[in-house]
């Protein structure tokens, strides 16, 4: 990999939360850092906050809602015409089981909302950016994932019947590692690093903060952007394309990155 100072990197969900920490952190150490968010507004207010806290005006703002498909179509669209690199993608952005987890909601393209933007919107970006990670390779993605996963009805994954949201949120999480799986053998002798992390438990971000499914959070959000940074730049993962499951204290399956072979 590129000395981070030279690097592009594209995190989505930028604008708040474990995303915006790690733009944070990335631009401190001076890379270019691509933030994604919905609100154009609040883009360009965090764009200004990191200039100014870091001294570092290699920071840009796309915007996209990732319940819309054609969005993230647009947003890759965009990226490829403005960005001659990108090193790392971190696919951040997410919702969580929302504040009424009995109330199923559904994309603009009419899919399980939390299906569609944890997984869905994820799988698509990434795919319309293989183009420009190969051309950067040696190049890495970085799926953020959950220890919370849920098996796949595949009679109902659109959970069209007995809904519940943090059902839905583990499910679409379940997908993401399992897309990481087929993705790093896809991408094997290309150059890119495919993996997905845990990042922390129950940070208070407001994924955590707006629903009554927890009771509190645990990990501070420092903790998972250090988890995050460290798949997305540390040199000791510069051959490390997999991830296998190894249990966690909750008894969860959490996506752990090794070297291939092992």
């Amino acid at each position: 990999m590129q000395p981070v100072e030279n690097q592009t990197i594209m995190i989505t969900g930028a604008t708040d939360g474990l995303g915006k920490k790690v733009a944070l952190d990335l631009a401190a150490r001076k890379a270019g850092v691509i933030i994604h968010g919905r609100n154009p507004r609040k883009g360009a207010a965090v764009v200004k906050e990191i200039r100014e806290a870091t001294g570092n005006p290699k920071i840009t703002n796309y915007n996209a809602d990732f319940s819309a498909l054609d969005e993230v179509r647009m947003l890759a669209g965009k990226i490829r015409a403005d960005q001659d690199r990108l090193d790392v993608l971190i696919n951040n952005a997410g919702i969580g089981p929302g504040p009424d987890g009995s109330v199923r909601e559904e994309s603009k393209d009419g899919y399980e909302l939390r299906f569609a933007v944890n997984y869905l919107a994820a799988f698509l970006l990434t795919h319309l950016l293989l183009s420009l990670l190969r051309d950067s390779a040696p190049s890495r993605i970085v799926n953020v994932a959950s220890a919370g996963q849920q098996s796949i009805d595949f009679d109902d994954v659109m959970l069209e019947s007995g809904y519940d949201g943090l059902r839905a949120y583990r499910q679409s999480k379940l997908a993401l590692i399992l897309f990481t799986f087929d993705l790093a053998a896809q991408l094997k002798d290309s150059g890119i690093m495919a993996n997905c992390l845990h990042p922390a438990t129950l940070m208070p971000t407001n994924m955590v903060l707006e629903t009554d499914y927890f009771s509190g959070s645990i990990d501070a959000v420092s903790q998972g952007a250090e988890a995050v940074e460290y798949l997305a730049e540390s040199a000791a993962l510069d051959a490390v394309t997999e991830v296998k499951p190894a249990l966690d204290s909750f008894g969860a399956q959490t996506p752990m990155p090794v070297a291939p072979g092992q």
